[in-house]
């Protein structure tokens, strides 16, 4: 089984080498990895092109947006099983695509996610906030909770038959996009109980209030658009969880 990971990335020289080795440290070896970089002016290519015998695929090229990118790079791959890593994320061990390949080996599992671990940039071993997904359920989408997105693995005939993700958000394609695969459409899912990704805390979704507030705004809409009723006084409380996964997290 042919596993496709796909990196965007723009200006990511500080953190891509970490992203690459942590999939040429892989000991799972059908990987197909794809690389679309938005015409990095900082070093990335450098760093791209110093590992072309680990990536099987790559692009420097304008993009309209991260989501634009991953649309390009989902148009590029060819594995049965599609992932996303972003190039500032990094796998938690070198097993996790083993893991991922063998919960596809079930013909029932069309899916499958795990945990995701918040990591503080300046230290790569200090844990500052754990995302469960253990407790998930599409009816926590009305609720403003997700699965670990950088966790998703998808067979990749789903995103030729219910699309790609929708460029016209700016934040939360990524959610809309898992409303309708998991939600609408009923996609099977498996649940791994480990510690997938790890991410450095900062991403674009929490960089201040008005991220937060366009976040929450697109989360409403797309649980509108694909028949989800929701409110702020729904969305909102999530709050209460994220504060007690940073008190987890100590």
């Amino acid at each position: 089984m042919k596993i496709s990971i796909l990196t965007v990335s723009f200006n990511s020289a500080a953190t891509i080498k970490d992203t690459i080795e942590s999939i040429r440290s892989q000991n799972y070896k059908d990987i197909e990895y794809i690389i679309v970089d938005g015409n990095s002016k900082d070093g990335t290519l450098e760093i791209i092109r110093s590992y072309e015998t680990s990536v099987s695929k790559w692009v420097s090229e304008p993009d309209k947006g991260i989501y634009d990118a991953m649309n390009k790079a989902v148009a590029m791959a060819t594995g049965d099983v599609v992932g996303i890593l972003n190039s500032d994320d990094f796998y938690s061990s070198n097993d996790i695509i083993t893991q991922v390949a063998a919960s596809f080996a079930n013909e029932m599992v069309d899916a499958v996610f795990g945990n995701l671990v918040f990591v503080d940039p300046a230290n790569l071993k200090k844990v500052v906030r754990k995302y469960s997904s253990a407790n998930w359920n599409p009816d926590k989408f009305a609720r403003g909770f997700m699965p670990a997105h950088p966790t998703f693995f998808v067979r990749r005939k789903y995103y030729q038959q219910f699309g790609l993700f929708k460029t016209d958000y700016r934040i939360a394609a990524d959610y809309e996009l898992l409303i309708r695969f998991l939600y609408v459409n009923k996609l099977r899912y498996k649940f791994l109980p480990i510690n997938m990704v790890t991410m450095r805390k900062g991403g674009v979704s929490s960089r201040n209030l008005m991220s937060n507030i366009v976040l929450n705004n697109e989360i409403i809409r797309g649980c509108r658009e694909n028949g989800i009723r929701t409110s702020v006084f729904k969305i909102y409380p999530k709050y209460f969880t994220k504060f007690f996964e940073l008190f987890n997290a100590k």
